[in-house]
């Protein structure tokens, strides 16, 4: 049988995966300075905890994983029989792989509450799955690296959250667009339309807007019943720019007000903060996932047509769900694929990682391979990425190993060197070489 990964999933060869540890050892410097600390989950988490937290569409991609051994012994005969895969689910599958990090987090959080100072700051990189349909940018298998802080109602967390999103942005070199809202604006936005009771149904179609335009906004929004004097209503309100117009607008939604409020005492912390991108007010701006409660957030590159590339917000009640009450938090998400594919399509990346192969040795005999063998625990204790060929090959072999490693120097090491203790150092980039003592080469790759 010819081998195969399933679809939405991928390989990573070495020089991909230098390029992706480049981005996260960026993000993570980040999140360190800020003060967050990393913590861990499982792949896999119980579907009690996964369902209900991401909306009726986010349920359906939840990945389930059947119960181990016979998983049929203890089904739901009936459900199986009826064909009925929602009334048969829970009797074959009790687990499923995390849908994002956010939603462990906030279980983690209740189970070692006893255990952590608040406000409890954290970062996470590891991978999230989706049973999405794969396209470019989007996959069913891949990395999110959150910041999260929980235990405070501190608008100064939401300020910093996007220094950092504009900080890490700065240092890949990507220009982008955040993107900030707030999701009792929204509320207030329904309240205003008089369909506070279909506030879901609006948020979810209004957060398609970037692929489906004002218009099927529009349809997705009658489909759901939603009469066409509140769609006019609440398109009126999506056409503003800036938060003094809905003051008036929203007069009559105190949630609405609350949410203007918010975001006025967001931008007095942030602009303390000299951006490097631009920041702005973004009322279309719904974010689908039903935890958030306040300030929401989204990262857009602006030289490359892909989806968001960050997102994230305020959720003051998510570990309500799990026995927590009265602890908010905040956080965000940097999508590193997307950012990876950005940064590709833009060239921004290094020509050179510091994880890359700095130099290889090419030795001529056994002789001189084991005297190369030598040199090599020199240019490694002084911290110099270095291989010997493992065995006195052709020279031809060699070098070609040495253009298929993209390897800036090599050394070559034959019987006269070896007893002069004069190495010949060549510039695979311009072909020069020349005869210097280890010492000197060192010094030359330690620059």
């Amino acid at each position: 049988m010819k081998p195969s990964i399933p679809k939405g999933t991928r390989d990573f060869g070495p020089a991909v995966v230098n390029r992706r540890n480049y981005i996260f050892d960026t993000i993570r410097t980040v999140f360190v300075k800020y003060g967050y600390q990393a913590i861990e989950t499982p792949v896999l988490e119980n579907l009690a905890t996964l369902t209900g937290k991401y909306g009726e569409e986010g349920d359906k991609l939840l990945f389930k994983v059947l119960n181990n051994g016979d998983f049929l012994q203890k089904a739901n005969r009936e459900a199986l029989a009826a064909g009925d895969s929602a009334e048969l689910l829970p009797s074959i599958a009790d687990k499923g792989l995390r849908y994002d990090l956010t939603v462990p987090f906030a279980r983690f959080v209740v189970m070692h509450q006893n255990e952590l100072a608040f406000p409890f700051k954290r970062y996470q990189i590891q991978p999230v799955w989706r049973a999405d349909r794969p396209q470019k940018g989007r996959y069913r298998e891949f990395y999110q690296c959150d910041a999260d802080v929980v235990g405070t109602n501190s608008l100064m967390n939401e300020a910093e959250l996007v220094q950092i999103y504009d900080e890490v942005f700065q240092k890949l070199g990507v220009e982008v667009e955040i993107k900030v809202n707030n999701r009792k604006i929204l509320y207030g936005m329904a309240e205003a339309a008089g369909i506070a009771s279909q506030f879901m149904d609006m948020t979810i179609a209004i957060d398609k807007l970037d692929k489906i335009g004002i218009e099927g906004v529009r349809r997705e929004m009658e489909r759901k019943g939603i009469p066409s004097a509140a769609v006019d209503r609440v398109e009126e309100m999506l056409a503003v720019k800036t938060l003094s117009p809905l003051k008036t607008l929203m007069a009559d939604s105190e949630t609405g007000l609350r949410g203007i409020a918010e975001l006025e005492e967001f931008h007095r912390y942030f602009y303390t903060y000299p951006a490097g991108n631009a920041v702005v007010f973004d009322i279309t701006l719904a974010r689908g996932l039903n935890y958030y409660t306040g300030c929401i957030f989204e990262v857009k590159a602006k030289k490359v047509e892909i989806g968001s590339i960050g997102g994230g917000g305020r959720y003051d009640d998510l570990t309500g769900v799990f026995g927590l009450k009265g602890v908010s938090g905040v956080g965000i998400s940097f999508g590193a694929d997307r950012i990876y594919l950005v940064m590709e399509e833009l060239e921004l990346f290094p020509d050179r990682l510091t994880d890359s192969l700095q130099v290889l040795l090419v030795a001529f005999d056994v002789a001189t391979h084991t005297y190369a063998f030598r040199c090599l625990q020199q240019l490694r204790s002084a911290g110099i990425n270095a291989e010997l060929y493992p065995e006195p090959a052709k020279l031809k072999k060699q070098m070609k190993y040495a253009n298929a490693r993209s390897v800036p120097y090599v050394v070559l090491i034959g019987e006269d060197e070896m007893k002069r203790g004069e190495l010949t150092l060549k510039n695979m980039a311009t072909g020069a070489q020349d005869q210097r003592d280890l010492a000197a080469i060192i010094a030359e790759l330690s620059a």
